[in-house]
C-alpha cells in the first residue's frame, strides 16, 4: 500500500503534473476569463520557473546541503554498500546490457573502492517495482557488471528484493549481521545520502559514507535562463526526495 501511495505522491509532487493540472483548469473554466486566463498564465510560469537552471541549482544544493563523506582512506572496509537506483531497467531489458541512468556513478564508485582494495566485499542492494517474474533485478545486473570488471564473485553479495530505501537498509541489515561486518561504507547519490543513511542508523547500523552522483552546480559561471528538460527533471528529482525524506520522518524509519 506504501508504494501505491508513494507513486501518487511522486506524480503529484513533479512541477510538470503542477502546470498541467493549472491549465487544464483554466481550460475547463474558459467562461470565467479572467480566472482562466490567471491559471493558465500561472501554469506557464510554474513550468518556466521550475525549467531553468537557477531553480534546479538552488533545489540540489538544498538537497546537498550538510551532507557529509566520513569515508578514511586508510580504512580497509569490511564492506562497501552500494545502494540501487542507478540501473535503467526498461532500457537494461531492450538492449540486454546494463544501461544506467544519472546516478550510475554509485555502482562506479563501489567498483573503485573494491579494485582499490578498500573494502573487501560488496554488498549491492536494489530489486525492482516491477512484479514480472522475468523484470530485470538491479542487485542482480549490476553484480555481473562487477564481475565483468574483474571482481571476484566470492566478493559480492547481492540483495534482490527491496524496493524502496526503508526495505535497503532493512535486506542489508540481515546479510550485515549474519556475515558479522563491523566497517562498513555506504555509497549513494549526494542528495539520497541523508535519507539513506538515516534508515540504516534507525537499525542500528552507522555506516562511513561516500558521496556518488554529486549534482550541486559550482555556481563559477552564469546560470542560464532558458527553459530545458533537463531542469525541469532534476527540479522534479529534488522536489522528490525533499518530501521523501519528511514521510520517512514521519513514519519513523529515519533518524536523521
Amino acid at each position: 500500500m506504501f508504494l501505491a501511495l508513494s507513486k501518487i505522491l511522486d506524480l503529484f509532487l513533479g512541477p510538470l503534473t503542477w502546470a498541467v493540472l493549472f491549465i487544464v483548469a483554466g481550460l475547463v473554466l474558459r467562461r470565467r476569463a479572467r480566472l482562466s486566463i490567471g491559471l493558465q498564465v500561472f501554469g506557464l510560469a510554474v513550468l518556466y520557473i521550475f525549467s531553468i537552471e537557477p531553480t534546479a541549482g538552488m533545489l540540489l544544493r538544498w538537497t546537498e546541503r550538510g551532507v557529509k563523506e566520513t569515508y578514511r582512506d586508510d580504512v580497509v572496509y569490511d564492506a562497501v554498500i552500494v545502494l540501487g537506483g542507478g540501473l535503467d531497467p526498461d532500457a537494461t531489458e531492450t538492449s540486454g546490457r546494463p544501461e544506467y541512468n544519472g546516478a550510475g556513478d554509485r555502482i562506479m564508485r563501489g567498483f573503485e573502492l573494491l579494485k582499490e582494495g578498500h573494502a573487501r566485499y560488496a554488498l549491492i542492494s536494489g530489486g525492482s517495482l516491477d512484479p514480472r517474474p522475468e523484470a530485470v533485478v538491479e542487485a542482480g545486473v549490476l553484480s555481473k557488471q562487477l564481475q565483468q570488471w574483474g571482481i571476484e564473485p566470492g566478493r559480492i553479495f547481492t540483495e534482490g528484493k527491496s524496493r524502496n530505501t526503508r526495505e535497503n537498509a532493512l535486506g542489508s541489515e540481515k546479510i550485515i549481521r549474519e556475515q558479522g561486518w563491523k566497517s562498513l561504507l555506504l555509497v549513494t547519490s549526494a542528495a539520497h545520502m541523508p535519507r539513506a543513511y538515516g534508515c540504516f542508523a534507525a537499525l542500528g547500523i552507522r555506516p562511513d559514507t561516500f558521496l556518488a552522483d554529486v549534482r550541486s552546480p559550482p555556481g563559477k559561471r552564469p546560470p542560464s535562463w532558458l527553459p530545458r528538460s533537463y531542469h525541469l527533471s532534476v527540479s522534479s528529482d529534488a522536489l522528490r526526495e525533499l518530501a521523501g525524506r519528511w514521510v520517512y520522518r514521519i513514519r519513523g524509519w529515519t533518524n536523521e
